[in-house]
Parts: C-alpha cells; sequence; structure tokens
C-alpha cells in the first residue's frame, strides 16, 4: 500500500499542471445547524465541475497517447473530453440517444475536435456494449468510469488534497458511493496513511436508497446487480458496483453505509442553492444531505463532506422542488370525486384552509353521470394542514384517492 500513497501523491501532484487543488472551505451555515464543525471539499469547482476529471486524468496521462473510449452521459464523458483536449489524445465516447442536449454540448466543448461522440442506445447497458464492441474491434483503450485501477488510483488525489490542506485530520469524513471509484480511492490512501496520521479519521458513506449497489454487495459479500434502480441520482445510480472498487470496500461495517432517500436529496439542493448559492447536482449533495441522518453522533466533531460534483441543469428545477415539497409533506395530488352540478367546486373551495394553495386542477366532466373526477394539486405551508383538510372533505362527502405516494401513479399523472 506504500506504493498505493506514492502513486496517488504523484498523481495529484501532477494534475497541478493542469488544474488547480479544488477549495477545502469550512461552511458556517452547516455547522450552526448541526452543531459541528462541517467542512465541504468542493469538488463541484474542478473546470468539469466534478471529480471525474481526476481518474480520468490519471488513466489517460499512463497511456501516453492513443485513442481511448468510454460510455457515459454524464461526467465520465465530461472528464475524458477535457482530458483529451488538454493531453492531445482521441477520444470516441459514447452517450445514449435519450442524453440532453445540455450535456452532449458541454461534453462537446470540453473536448473540442479532439472528441467523437456517438449517440448509441435508449439505455446505457445498449452504449455501454457499444463502446465496448468499439474498442474490441479498433483497438481503442476502454476507460471505465470507476471499475480501473489508475481511475481509483486518480481519485485518491483527493485525500491527498484534503490531507494537504488541513492541519490535522477531521474527525469523519463524509463520502458518496456510485460505483465505488471515490470512495475506494479515498480509503485505500487514508488506510495506508493511518500510522503517519495524528489520528485516523472515521468513514461514512452514502449512497441514494434506490441505488444502493453498495449496501447489496456487503450483504452478499460480493457486488450483484440490482433488480430495481432509481436514475434520479444520475451521478451515483449505479446498478452493480465495481469489483475493483468493491475489493477496497468489502470491509467497510453496514452501520457505516447510510442510504438517503432521493427526495429528501432536494430538499438539501434547494438549502445550498437558496441560503449559500452552491449548486449541486444530486449525487454531489448527497454527502451534506446525509448530516440529517449522522445527528448527534457529530456534534462537537469536524467533519468533510465531499461535494462531487454540480453539473445541475437548472430545467430540472421544477422537478426538485416538487420532490422536495412532497417530501416535506407540504404537497399532495388528489384524485377527487365530484358533484356534476352548479356549485359543487365552490363547495369544494370552502373546505380550504386559509394556507392552502391550489397548484393544479383538472376537471373531466362526464356526460349522463352524477359524478365527475378532478385531479388537484395542493399546497400548503405545514403537512399538519393536510389532516384537517381531509377531514373536512371527509364531513362535507367528498371521497378520493391520494396519488401523492404512488410512484407509479404520479409518474403516469403528475
Amino acid at each position: 500500500m506504500i506504493d498505493f500513497v506514492t502513486r496517488a501523491e504523484a498523481a495529484a501532484t501532477a494534475m497541478r499542471d493542469l488544474f488547480p487543488a479544488t477549495p477545502l472551505a469550512r461552511n458556517d451555515y452547516l455547522s450552526n445547524r448541526f452543531n459541528a464543525d462541517i467542512w465541504l471539499k468542493r469538488e463541484d469547482l474542478t473546470p468539469v465541475r466534478s471529480y471525474k476529471l481526476r481518474g480520468a486524468f490519471n488513466a489517460m496521462r499512463k497511456l501516453g497517447g492513443g485513442r481511448v473510449a468510454c460510455a457515459s452521459a454524464g461526467n465520465h464523458a465530461q472528464g475524458v473530453a477535457w482530458m483529451c483536449r488538454h493531453l492531445g489524445m482521441e477520444g470516441v465516447i459514447f452517450m445514449p440517444v435519450t442524453t440532453p442536449g445540455q450535456k452532449i454540448d458541454k461534453t462537446r466543448l470540453f473536448g473540442g475536435d479532439r472528441v467523437e461522440i456517438r449517440l448509441t442506445g435508449d439505455f446505457f447497458d445498449d452504449t455501454l456494449a457499444a463502446a465496448k464492441a468499439f474498442c474490441a474491434e479498433s483497438g481503442a483503450h476502454f476507460l471505465s468510469p470507476f471499475d480501473d485501477d489508475d481511475v481509483i488510483e486518480g481519485q485518491a488525489a483527493v485525500a491527498v488534497e484534503m490531507l494537504q490542506q488541513m492541519p490535522e485530520p477531521p474527525d469523519m469524513i463524509v463520502l458518496p458511493v456510485g460505483g465505488g471509484g471515490l470512495s475506494a480511492g479515498m480509503l485505500a490512501y487514508l488506510r495506508a496513511r493511518g500510522p503517519d496520521l495524528p489520528r485516523m479519521p472515521e468513514i461514512r458513506l452514502v449512497e441514494p436508497m434506490g441505488g444502493a449497489s453498495l449496501t447489496a454487495a456487503l450483504a452478499a459479500g460480493h457486488p450483484v446487480t440490482l433488480e430495481r434502480l432509481d436514475n434520479f441520482v444520475d451521478g451515483a445510480a449505479v446498478a452493480r458496483i465495481g469489483d475493483r472498487t468493491f475489493a477496497h470496500l468489502r470491509q467497510v461495517p453496514p452501520q457505516h453505509v447510510l442510504r438517503v432517500p432521493e427526495n429528501r436529496i432536494c430538499i438539501t439542493i434547494q438549502e445550498l442553492l437558496n441560503t449559500e448559492g452552491i449548486v449541486l447536482e444530486p449525487a454531489g449533495a448527497l454527502s451534506v444531505d446525509a448530516l440529517r441522518d449522522l445527528g448527534p453522533e457529530i456534534e462537537g466533531r469536524r467533519v468533510v463532506c465531499v461535494t462531487t460534483g454540480g453539473n445541475f441543469d437548472f430545467e430540472r428545477l421544477p422537478d426538485v422542488k416538487e420532490r422536495a415539497m412532497r417530501f416535506a409533506g407540504l404537497k399532495k395530488y388528489f384524485v377527487l370525486r365530484m358533484p356534476q352540478r352548479p356549485g359543487a367546486l365552490r363547495d369544494f373551495l370552502d373546505i380550504l384552509g386559509p394556507e392552502d394553495d391550489i397548484a393544479r386542477f383538472e376537471y373531466l366532466k362526464k356526460s349522463a353521470r352524477n359524478f365527475g373526477s378532478v385531479l388537484i394539486g395542493i399546497e400548503t405551508s405545514a403537512p399538519e394542514n393536510f389532516a384537517r383538510l381531509e377531514a373536512r372533505m371527509g364531513e362535507s362527502g367528498f371521497t378520493w384517492t391520494d396519488l401523492s405516494d404512488d410512484p407509479m401513479l404520479g409518474e403516469l399523472v403528475i
């Protein structure tokens, strides 16, 4: 492991020729809120706004030239593209056909004329298969986003910088986990440096509840493929953790792996944007969101959260707000059975409380029927207002179905 330390530190040093170390700064807002000493390692402030640049840099500099290929719809693609332009290498980047145009344009901007983008497949598995087939045919080097020893080594540079930027190691480090490249690299470096450090930081790993591939792997003793995957936290929603990365993570106690709900992450994204002006993508907010679960465990202690990415498409902001309000219990959707008679809507409006606001209303009148269906969305200022509203609806004879927590109906209707 001494060799790993030497290589990771050499990678961190070499990175300074291309981009500066990312800031490590105390955050007063979070520190006051959680009664702790909270620091943010701002990987969202690299030239491509994510840590993925590091792994791509380390793997590609060792190739010394030639052509590389990767499959990605996000940060890995942008990191590889940026490095192709700055190292003068050729890259072929495979992206799903469904990739938003903004991400395609950014990848093209970072790579310039050194990169060719190929849109292939509706789903990532198809894109990945196309990229690997291309490498087998052309001899190009396939660059994995996480399951690669050189990529893991490059991501360890985050830990190298962190220790250089602090007078002493923190009490705890909170790291997001997707495929495991960042957490494996940082953990390997810290373990190897452990005997030389004044103290070994505690590590807490965080993954999205709908993409808990590390939790599944720890339970099985080996990487497994999740049957279902929630892609909302797209930077960390990975169906199967890497084999190489899991080799570094298999000794992590399961109780040190936190799973956080996707919709709650949206609250954290909004809070950091509104209070601190920090723009984070869902995966980038994972470590900060986990502070809610750590609670008393971190009081009075120094904690570093790694904010891994800030590639947030602001077209997603309405969806983030929607998810945040629903998680907080401030917004609900009902299908309401309403009498088809004059004055029925006015009767319903009289039921609403002073803090209840109609955010959506769709009424379909049925001919030759006594009742019609209404899809109604209601926002309020406190969760308890809905209990009072539902009580008043029941007293007034209305019948309804709450769609708010039904993911399938919500996807189709909301």
